[in-house]
Formats: C-alpha cells, structure tokens, sequence
C-alpha cells in the first residue's frame, strides 16, 4: 500500500488494516513471525504484504526518530520511491489467541484508536 495512500485514508478517519494468513497446523510459530500475509483495508483487498529484515537504510531512520515520541512527517527529499514519510506512536497490543492479534495506535487527545492493525491466522 502506497504510504500516501495509507496517509490520505488515515486522514478521513479510522482505518483497520487485516492480515490474513493461512494456518499450518504443522508449523508452531508466533502470528506476528508468519512470513506471508493478504492485507485488507479498510475491507477492501489491498494487496499482499512479507516479512522481511530491515536495511542499513531502515536502521537509520530509526536511529533517527529514536528521539520522537510521537509524530509524522515528510522529509521532503526525493527517495527511490518518490515517498519518504514517517510515523512514530503508541500503540496498545492485544493478543486474542495464538492465531490472533491486534494493535491499535491510540490518538493521545481523544484515547480512541485511529489505526488498528489486525493479524489473524485463518
């Protein structure tokens, strides 16, 4: 999903990404270390998403945004990608099974969740 994307659909409202993937019943490992998800948004099928170990390049930025506690932005610099937005928040872990999980990114002012990410095993 286009991060634009992401950022034009958060500033409409609630957004609930889901990500779905298949249960192995062979297999025991942790939700959040499947490799291969769908992603839903919104409802919608958005595509795919995959697991991967972050770059020298991911490490920086965070190394960067250490420091913030929350916030978003853009660095106005042209990136491969033609997009270099961040986002940096808290956000509340619940673990309703072994084969679901979800995070919500609470806004600080109202409490209530503007993002709600949701990984589930089917």
């Amino acid at each position: 999903m286009p991060t634009g994307k992401l950022l034009q659909d958060m500033g409409m409202g609630l957004v609930r990404i889901a990500l779905e993937c298949e249960k192995k019943p062979t297999e025991k490992i942790k939700i959040i270390d499947e490799p291969i998800w769908t992603m839903y948004c919104n409802g919608r099928k958005s595509g795919y998403g995959v697991k991967r170990e972050p770059t020298d390049k991911d490490w920086m930025v965070m190394q960067l945004l250490h420091m913030v506690s929350m916030g978003a932005g853009d660095n106005g610099e042209d990136h491969q990608d033609g997009e270099f937005a961040y986002m940096r928040a808290s956000f509340e872990r619940v673990i309703g099974s072994k084969d679901s999980e979800t995070y919500y990114m609470l806004n600080p002012d109202e409490n209530s969740p503007e993002l709600s990410i949701f990984f589930v095993r089917i």
